[in-house]
């Protein structure tokens, strides 16, 4: 995990779930973690924890459905720690419902967040990593990116298929200046199954979720694609509970 040390995180989503997990864990290894969500009071009580256990952290509040909020909390995270290394675009949002519920405010806001919320991270984050010829761009996906999860979740999985296939491509593209990762859980315990306002719906993902496991078994797969080598770019990890059979 030496390659970890030292590094500069920003964490999309960082106020809870994934996002915690990872920032407590990538701190504890070494790493310097950004945390930046809308819930400002959830991400200070974390940075404090952190920090008083000696630890490098800062917290920004940002909305990522904002190109100019990400942009901003980018260029705040270079002032304040003096370069990024890595950037995990966690934020997501995940709004189960059957397509003839026609939820479309709820598939806007999938789209909104799960997929221009990770390209306006990737924007921001590109210039640095190209011209400093090293990065790592992060981007959660899902197995549902993998596998179209329907009744329900067919615009999530949409939404999670165009994750993977930017990382995939922007991969094919980066020339080798910078690493592109692909993480894809399964059901893991955090808020984002409480994410629809279908409430049937939500009662079914609640049920599924009984197998979820941690959120930091995603935070040590995270540790284990950025610890690599900078010469080896571990492009996807799929992880899932050993009892979920989707």
């Amino acid at each position: 995990m030496d390659n970890i040390a030292g590094k500069v995180v920003l964490i999309t989503g960082g106020s809870s779930g994934l996002g915690e997990a990872t920032a407590r864990h990538l701190a504890q290894l070494g790493a310097r973690v950004a945390l930046a969500a809308r819930r400002r009071d959830k991400l200070d009580a974390i940075v404090s924890d952190l920090t008083g256990k000696g630890f490098e952290a800062r917290a920004y509040t940002l909305d990522v459905t904002s190109r100019e909020a990400v942009q901003t909390t980018v260029d705040g995270v270079v002032a304040d720690f003096g370069k990024l290394d890595v950037i995990i675009n966690n934020a997501g949002l995940m709004a189960i419902a059957p397509m003839t519920n026609v939820l479309v405010d709820e598939w806007d806001r999938m789209i909104d967040i799960n997929i221009k919320g990770v390209l306006y991270g990737i924007a921001a984050a590109l210039p640095i990593f190209t011209k400093q010829q090293s990065g790592h761009i992060i981007n959660l996906s899902s197995v549902a990116g993998i596998k179209v999860f329907a009744p329900g979740g067919t615009v999530y999985s949409g939404t999670k298929y165009a994750v993977r296939a930017i990382s995939d491509g922007l991969r094919q593209e980066s020339g080798g200046a910078f690493r592109v990762t692909s993480i894809e859980p399964g059901a893991i315990d955090s808020e984002l199954k409480a994410g629809s306002g279908d409430a049937e719906s939500r009662k079914n993902v609640e049920a599924f979720y009984q197998v979820a496991i941690p959120s930091d078994s995603v935070a040590r797969a995270i540790a284990y694609a950025i610890a690599q080598p900078d010469d080896v770019d571990i492009n996807e990890i799929v992880l899932r509970p050993t009892k979920q059979e989707f």
